[in-house]
């Protein structure tokens, strides 16, 4: 059993738990997540791993109600600990790889969309820490599900909050704050990382394509299994097929064929569209480890 320290509502129905994982927490890396089960019959969630301490032994995962089990999750206010956390798995951020001296050479910005913030969070502590403070844009559809600001703004550089409603911060997409920065402000980026839901990374990319910014994304959306074997996270990138669980989640958002991979994301709903997509894919519907052939 994983024991479940602390437990608190962001906003609406946005959850944050810090759970006890030793293993997990004295390897994971920024961009990585893990495989929950509340309990022995339950459903297994991938989530995001949010923060680590590897002195406590502890990492924080934010969940969002978005289906049966996660409002299982969210509701169980007597839940004390997890069956199982799996992980830490996927592949960490290419950010880690560089070195500090590398790092403080360039100029990112991150945008985070939704529950987005919470993936983006150990990133941009993770620059912190080494000595490099990036610029974060956060979009709300409304104040009131705006999460993380105070840690983020702890950690990074410059935080623009963004409401699609114009109630908090500056109004309007994250994608047109982006753009004033760049062509109104000032700025100068190196590297763009978006996470958010499909359609925001998709516009993001669109618009950087255009300034000329590199940029990676999330598509940690579209995970299912969490492991590669049962297809969902199946998706183009560049000429080639990957499995965000395995090969990801993060890609070259430049290169990521978002139409398709939010069309084939509706059709995996059904039973009968999982079908389908099996038997169009054939030998590609499934990537199992990511390197068996």
């Amino acid at each position: 059993m994983y024991k479940i320290v602390e437990r608190k509502y962001l906003a609406g129905n946005i959850v944050l738990m810090e759970v006890e994982a030793p293993m997990v927490s004295r390897s994971c890396l920024p961009g990585q997540f893990v495989i929950v089960r509340m309990d022995a019959d339950g459903e297994r969630i991938p989530l995001t791993i949010c923060d680590y301490s590897r002195e406590k032994k502890t990492i924080t995962l934010v969940i969002q109600v978005v289906g049966a089990e996660t409002k299982r999750m969210a509701d169980a206010e007597d839940l004390k600990a997890f069956h199982d956390v799996v992980g830490p798995l996927g592949r960490p951020s290419e950010l880690t790889e560089k070195t500090d001296e590398e790092l403080a050479a360039m100029r990112i910005i991150f945008v985070a969309g939704g529950l987005g913030t919470a993936p983006v969070y150990p990133q941009v502590k993770y620059l912190h820490e080494h000595g490099t403070d990036a610029d974060v844009i956060i979009g709300a559809k409304t104040k009131d599900i705006v999460i993380l600001e105070q840690e983020m703004s702890a950690v990074a550089g410059n935080v623009y909050v963004t409401t699609d409603d114009g109630s908090y911060g500056r109004s309007g997409m994250v994608t047109q704050t982006l753009q004033d920065l760049v062509e109104k402000e000032g700025k100068t980026y190196d590297l763009c990382v978006a996470i958010g839901p499909m359609i925001m990374m998709k516009f993001v990319c669109k618009l950087t394509e255009q300034l000329g910014i590199p940029t990676i994304v999330s598509m940690n959306p579209i995970m299912v299994d969490g492991t590669g074997m049962c297809g969902a996270c199946r998706l183009t990138v560049g000429d080639e097929i990957k499995f965000a669980c395995v090969d990801g989640p993060e890609f070259d958002g430049h290169k990521v064929h978002f139409d398709e991979a939010m069309r084939r994301a509706q059709i995996y709903k059904t039973e009968e569209g999982r079908a389908m997509l099996a038997l169009q894919e054939g030998d590609t519907h499934e990537g199992g480890c990511g390197h068996c052939k």
